[in-house]
């Protein structure tokens, strides 16, 4: 029934299969999809490594800021579940501007999809070497790049099987989140009521201060980062079952769940640090080993690691399905786009793979801290656009459609682009030019390369299965 796709959406021609890419095959339920998801946000990685960067900047007021965050995130993934469900495609956030609010707005929205999703892994990855330490000393660069070519060969591999994987390795998180939870209460130092106001030591000087709202906006990239897995649940739309209702199921207990084993332990830390310096380090093994002894600072250590390995195998599957969807939408030109729609075995997108691993291994040697500014703005505008596309989601033919709808429409949208637009305005001026840079690099492909090729370049399709 091709009546009922919108204009902007085609499917392959018929006859066309010549270089065309197999389809992706529905092997997933709401289970599998979350236990893949959750470890794509990966609880244990995200409060373990990017958390401590929170804590060094924001004190006691960590928790608050990640708790501003998730509220933006609730908005945000209210948004991803009604348009995950209009426009199931492995694209992801493309896929779905790019079918609502038009193609140039997908590309842009494709721009900073991609810079997420090259850059993260190694950021995680290179989180590996701290969490070893107790057993043996490693480069945090070197260490991050095995990790990524680890990850690169889980992720030629089958998807269920992936998810089984994930999934031992997601109740080890979980494991090692909860003891820290109980250590941290169990030693507290400080009230409930130090969550709500702002201390932090300058690691400078020493002299501790309070947190200002500039502060907290500065950090509010690295916040918003924290929960940021949960769209994974859209990339894998192509291979959930019954889409329509399992997309949002996934996103959001995904989001939920992931926030509960992040904040808990926040707020335990928070609580239980001796003392602000302590806290402000945000050595959170250090801590560990004060609560208790080296023994269970050393499993708690091997439990964070297994967990950030865990992250790359599932971000690289997640990732490599942008670029699969990319070449099979054909954003490049067709020698590209046939290599990143080939399917191996098992079903997965083995050169899009690769096309993923192998730069994310690179990137382990380039600087942390700027690759996490200029991920946090890239998270702000890909969230700000998404809220852009979602405003576009009861118009014309997607009006009756049969998907998930968002409540408090349009003013959640709206309410986001708001927020967001704010923010971006207060991230580091460093990153938001290098991100500007590649924004308008792209652009400037979309315009020479893109845009004269109407019939032949960027036609955004979706499964046949998707129909109805």
């Amino acid at each position: 029934m091709t009546d009922t796709l919108p204009p902007q959406v085609a499917s392959p021609a018929a006859g066309d299969t010549t270089g065309s890419p197999k389809q992706l095959a529905r092997s997933l339920g709401v289970v599998g999809g979350t236990l893949l998801t959750l470890s794509c946000v990966t609880p244990a990685s995200s409060l373990f490594v990017i958390v401590p960067e929170l804590f060094n900047s924001l004190g006691t007021f960590t928790l608050m800021s990640i708790l501003i965050g998730t509220v933006i995130c609730i908005a945000v993934a209210f948004c991803y579940s009604e348009l995950g469900t209009l426009v199931p495609s492995a694209g992801g956030e493309y896929a779905m501007v790019g079918t609502l609010a038009g193609k140039f707005t997908g590309w842009l929205v494709f721009i900073q999809s991609l810079i997420v999703v090259m850059i993260v892994p190694s950021l995680i990855a290179m989180g590996t070497a701290d969490y070893l330490e107790p057993i043996i000393h490693l480069d945090p660069k070197w260490a991050g790049a095995a990790v990524m070519l680890a990850a690169t060969v889980a992720g030629l591999l089958d998807l269920r099987a992936n998810a089984w994987i994930t999934g031992i390795f997601l109740v080890l998180e979980v494991i090692a989140c909860a003891v820290v939870a109980f250590l941290g209460f169990g030693h507290s130092e400080r009230g409930v009521s130090s969550l709500l106001h702002g201390s932090v030591v300058d690691a400078t000087t020493g002299a501790t201060g309070g947190v200002n709202f500039s502060v907290l906006l500065a950090a509010m990239g690295t916040a918003l980062f924290v929960t940021q897995g949960f769209s994974t649940a859209i990339y894998l739309s192509e291979e959930l079952e019954n889409p329509r209702k399992n997309v949002a199921r996934t996103v959001l207990w995904t989001l939920g769940l992931s926030t509960a084993v992040i904040l808990i332990p926040v707020a335990a830390i928070t609580m239980g640090a001796p003392d602000l310096k302590a806290l402000s380090e945000g050595d959170i093994s250090s801590l560990v080993i004060g609560w208790s002894n080296s023994g269970v600072g050393t499993f708690i250590s091997l439990c964070i690691a297994l967990a950030i390995i865990n992250a790359g195998i599932v971000m690289v599957i997640q990732n490599s399905r942008v670029l699969f969807a990319s070449g099979r939408d054909k954003a490049w030109p067709e020698p590209v786009n046939r290599a990143f729609g080939t399917l191996n075995k098992f079903s997965a997108p083995w050169i899009s793979t690769l096309a993923v691993g192998i730069p994310g291994a690179a990137l382990c040697f380039v600087g942390q801290d700027l690759l996490t500014n200029i991920t946090g703005v890239a998270v702000a505008a890909l969230y700000l656009l998404v809220a852009v596309g979602a405003l576009f989601s009861r118009r014309g033919h997607h009006k009756g459609a049969a998907a998930w709808r968002q409540p408090l429409w349009p003013a959640l949208p709206i309410l986001v682009i708001v927020a967001l637009a704010y923010t971006l305005t207060k991230l580091d001026p460093t990153a938001l030019w290098w991100t500007l840079g590649i924004t308008a690099a792209a652009s400037l492909y979309w315009a020479l390369y893109l845009r004269p090729r109407p019939e032949t370049r960027w036609i955004i399709t979706l499964p046949e299965d998707q129909r109805g």
